[in-house]
């Protein structure tokens, strides 16, 4: 069947020429929906104008930036919801357990860095050996141990008894210092792992869909010109 000289044209019903414009049926997938979302009973066997087409390859264009923006949103956002979740965030330790540490546990951390000290060592040989010389050599009149030092004995017993446990006191705050330590680590590495996953997922996007965009976006400004080109080679020939 031959095709007529003049065609009505979809958008504002006037005829013209065949060579001013394209029947839907030569356009895209997704060129043809635009074109149908806003002329909802056009057909593939329907006729548009250049100019009216170079709109809506305009308004494609639109829709392809837009997507490409929404899709770098959406990273952006997993990126903030990531930094902000508790479940990454680090925990300032030492700060943490000054916060929480009590007059007793400071006692225990004092007890523990000065017994754990040689000025500790020092001054207690320093104390056993005056109680010693004392009660030996009657120094002063003073003879309240005699040898073998029974009450030298039982003092270091109590001494050594009250030690032990403000000792393990401490260390128990150490472990809860290495424990929070190791949850820092634990969690700096899982939002590492995160960070990277959200990374490679962003590359695979740049690398497939933009690219595809991207020549998309080309394809479309080379059909635009080309549409320019046509109406002023038709202009030159009226």
């Amino acid at each position: 069947m031959a095709v007529l000289k003049y065609q009505k044209d979809l958008i504002d019903g006037k005829n013209y020429p065949v060579t001013d414009g394209v029947f839907l049926t030569e356009l895209d997938g997704d060129l043809f929906a635009i074109i149908r979302k806003d002329n909802p009973k056009a057909s593939r066997r329907d006729f548009i104008t250049y100019k009216h087409l170079t709109n809506y390859r305009l308004k494609k264009l639109d829709v392809l930036l837009a997507k490409d923006f929404r899709e770098n949103d959406r990273f952006h956002e997993r990126f903030a919801k990531m930094a902000d979740s508790e479940e990454y965030q680090e925990i300032d330790v030492r700060k943490h357990l000054d916060e929480t540490l009590t007059f007793g546990q400071r006692i225990a951390d004092g007890v523990a860095r000065f017994g754990g000290s040689w000025t500790f060592i020092i001054s207690f040989l320093v104390f056993m050996l005056v109680w010693m010389l004392i009660n030996t050599l009657h120094l002063f009149g003073v003879h309240f141990d005699p040898y073998p030092f029974i009450l030298l004995n039982l003092a270091l017993s109590m001494i050594a008894a009250l030690q032990a446990p403000l000792i393990m006191m401490s260390q128990n705050r150490s472990a809860e210092y290495d424990r929070l330590e190791s949850t820092n680590g634990y969690r700096i590495n899982r939002k590492s792992e995160a960070e990277i996953r959200l990374l490679h997922s962003k590359l695979d996007h740049l690398m497939q869909q933009d690219q595809a965009d991207s020549l998309e976006v080309q394809r479309l400004q080379v059909e635009i010109l080309a549409s320019i080109t046509n109406q002023l080679a038709e202009i030159q020939r009226r």
